[in-house]
């Protein structure tokens, strides 16, 4: 078996109907427990992304969200929307919608979690699966099994799909071959890397807010230009969601399949990623940094693959394949999947589209790149925080860098299909050991929301204090609330006391 078939079996096996429904009930499951907090409890996802400071152990909350965004804001939004309609047609793009509203719920519950049991390590905030997993389940060995699995698929599986989907799209824009490209995205990328985890943080939140508004500025004026298509597109997605038009009705389960795995791909909710982000959060009560978390997912997928969407099917730049071979429509001949949103701008913007498009997928994958090794660091720094000296630790930070560096130069120039296959796979992977941890760590991840809104009635500041949640092995908060918010603490006391 060759590697690119290997990696299309492993890529099937992680995506099968099991996992597309699965993830689907998932997200039903936690916003209907939580009584919808995606739709409840908005103003207050605005209103913590812009609280809370960064500490000398901690990031902000908007930092924590610039790099769960830039993990989340990448090669998918452009790219995985063009694939997810070529594979699914348009009503791919409304189940892409349908995971990211319900997808909320789980990025809520995963990263409530990865605040409520992350640790300081080496001075540094960690959260994430591996920490939850054995704080809350009790188990130091499926902790030890997620951050391996993560370092793997960040660290090794998922650098080459951004480096190389920018790569195709600069040597179609510029006409420079791709290996150029790999020698500037790696050198850039090790700058910031070995930086740690703040130059990391700080990176992010400078290039993710320009980035994402810049491309849906230019999605808008796009719509603007084509008002009168408004209906035609929505009314195009919708019908072909529901299996109500008769041109795509042959790949009604295909709509929901693709735009269900292209949609956790791109805004990640569920798969533990963006956990890692917010464990990493200096915060005071984790329920505010799940907020935040589930924020940045609506607009990952609501804002930015809408906007990949609308110049897509609003220029009419897609083709829509046929599984028994062909085209089921082909509106842009010659024209591979992945070139759908550059043609759909360069139709725009004729000479210059393309470019455009091209200088997005730079910003959009490398921000992604950059969250992949926040992740890694996270996952080795859990495997080596007894290492009270910390050159264990060390060690491998540096190993891991290297390798990401590598697997990012190397993807670069690899094939397409194969580095999607097994990046793909990992995302799968991931998602599969993930949810299935949540669900069980059900009861202290709602409390925490709980917890929030009942201290938000009595007109305070939210503060944890886990004996409240009845959450135990939480110890390092017993440390942080007396330290970082006295105050707060002490208006809580007094008004439970009343």
């Amino acid at each position: 078996m060759d590697l690119l078939t290997l990696s299309a079996s492993l890529d099937n096996f992680f995506w099968g109907k099991i996992m597309i429904y699965g993830c689907l009930a998932a997200g039903v499951y936690f916003s209907v427990i939580m009584r919808f907090p995606q739709l409840r409890l908005i103003k207050d996802m605005v209103g913590q992304l812009l609280g809370g400071k960064s500490s000398d152990s901690g990031v902000s909350s908007f930092q924590g969200f610039a790099m769960a965004l830039g993990g989340r804001v990448g090669t998918g939004n452009i790219t995985g929307v063009a694939s997810a309609i070529f594979f699914g047609g348009p009503g791919a793009v409304f189940w892409m919608w349908a995971i990211a509203f319900l997808g909320a719920g789980s990025a809520y519950i995963e990263s409530a979690l990865a605040q409520v049991w992350k640790e300081e390590v080496h001075g540094e905030y960690r959260g994430g699966p591996a920490y939850y997993i054995e704080k809350g389940l009790g188990s130091k060995t499926l902790g030890a099994a997620f951050a391996i699995l993560t370092i793997v698929s960040c660290g090794i599986l998922l650098p080459g799909i951004q480096s190389n989907s920018f790569a195709v799209a600069a040597k179609a824009a510029f006409g420079i071959d791709p290996i150029v490209w790999a020698v500037i995205y790696s050198i850039l990328f090790g700058y910031i890397v070995f930086g740690g985890g703040k130059r990391i943080a700080k990176a992010a939140e400078l290039i993710v807010p320009f980035m994402a508004i810049g491309y849906i500025l230019l999605a808008v004026v796009i719509l603007l230009v084509n008002f009168n298509k408004i209906g035609e597109v929505f009314g195009l997605i919708f019908s072909s969601a529901f299996n109500m038009n008769a041109v795509y009705g042959a790949i009604f389960g295909l709509a929901i399949s693709w735009g269900v795995k292209r949609g956790i791909f791109s805004n990640e909710a569920g798969q533990g990623t963006g956990a890692q982000a917010a464990g990493a959060a200096e915060v005071s009560h984790p329920a505010k940094q799940g907020l935040v978390q589930a924020f940045s997912v609506y607009v990952d997928t609501l804002f930015v693959c809408t906007a990949t969407a609308i110049m897509i099917l609003s220029t009419g730049s897609y083709n829509v394949a046929n599984p028994a071979g062909g085209f089921i429509t082909e509106l842009i001949p010659g024209i591979e999947k992945g070139n759908f949103t550059q043609t759909a701008v360069n139709s725009f913007i004729p000479g210059i589209g393309g470019q455009f498009v091209a200088i997005a997928l730079f910003f959009f994958t490398f921000t992604t790149v950059l969250a992949y090794a926040f992740y890694t660091d996270s996952n080795v720094a859990y495997l080596f925080r007894k290492n009270t000296e910390g050159a264990g630790y060390k060690y491998a930070i540096t190993a891991s860098r290297i390798a990401l560096v590598a697997m990012t130069f190397i993807g670069t120039i690899m094939s397409a299909d194969m580095v999607w296959n097994f990046g793909s796979a990992g995302v799968g992977a991931m998602a599969w050991f993930n949810i299935i941890v949540i669900i069980i760590l059900t009861k202290p991840g709602i409390a925490t929301l709980k917890d929030y809104e009942e201290q938000k009635k009595l007109g305070l500041d939210p503060v944890f204090v886990p004996e409240r949640c009845g959450i135990k092995g939480a110890d390092l908060w017993n440390k942080i609330v007396p330290k970082m918010y006295a105050t707060e603490l002490a208006a809580l006391k007094e008004k439970t006391k009343k």
